[in-house]
């Protein structure tokens, strides 16, 4: 019997470094900015070679964990990964998996309504005034595949801004991230052909009604707009993804 299924695949000597930095800067709670300990300090530090230190120096700087400066007052510092740095990162795993229009919605169902009523009173007059742009930004339905294409792209740009707005910074990055790979899969797969009229005028109608319930704080209100406006795009999604996959086979 294989006594090695079932483990995790054993990881290089500079990942498991770059790991113990890693958790040496939470640990001493250094922030963004802060310089980190000289490559000699390191290969003491951690007991190991200095290609060692210097290999796992580079992978936490393709992660943007790490950013190094020359010159005087140079060496390496904390780094942030960017929310859209992160949301690239994600979406490479997600390319390689067969998502289905179906698996984004069951995500959006259970948190958009969520969001939507914790954001109900609470967006300045600015953000509600963004948000109705984005939302009355196509007064007419698409005239041709390419303006529907860039209809879909601005409905989800509305859910990804509202997203953005949210004080709960985990809820707003796993939204704005659905929003992104949605945007991905409509392009990709060309969902949106042929134009969809009902699915233009519902998302429209919904984004309005929602901003208007958000600017007078009625949570209760803003949380079924939108479940009603994902329950619904959800269908005509999958009617959408029918109608491609019928096209590709025909």
């Amino acid at each position: 019997m294989d006594g090695t299924k079932g483990k995790p695949p054993r990881r290089s000597r500079p990942v498991r470094v770059a790991e113990e930095i890693k958790g040496w800067v939470v640990a001493h709670d250094l922030r963004r900015g802060d310089k980190l300990p000289s490559e000699t300090e390191m290969i003491a530090r951690f007991g190991v070679s200095k290609g060692t230190v210097r290999e796992a120096m580079r992978i936490l700087e393709a992660q943007g964990l790490v950013q190094t400066r020359t010159g005087p007052g140079g060496g390496s510092f904390v780094g942030e990964v960017t929310a859209e740095r992160a949301k690239e990162l994600l979406a490479n795993y997600f390319y390689f998996q067969e998502l289905s229009v179906s698996d984004i919605y069951q995500v959006r169902r259970a948190l958009e309504p969520e969001l939507a009523a914790s954001l109900a009173g609470k967006l300045s007059a600015a953000q509600l005034a963004e948000l109705q742009g984005i939302a009355e930004a196509y007064a007419a339905p698409a005239a041709d595949a390419e303006e529907e294409m860039q209809q879909h792209v601005a409905s989800l740009a509305f859910h990804a801004r509202l997203a953005d707005f949210s004080q709960n910074r985990l809820l707003g990055f796993i939204i704005a991230f659905m929003a992104r790979i949605l945007t991905d899969l409509t392009v990709y797969r060309r969902l949106y052909e042929p134009p969809n009229f009902e699915l233009w005028d519902r998302g429209r109608r919904h984004q309005i009604d929602l901003v208007e319930a958000l600017r007078a704080g009625r949570a209760e209100e803003a949380r079924a707009i939108m479940r009603s406006h994902m329950e619904g795009a959800e269908a005509l999604m999958n009617q959408q993804e029918a109608r491609v996959l019928r096209r590709f086979i025909g």
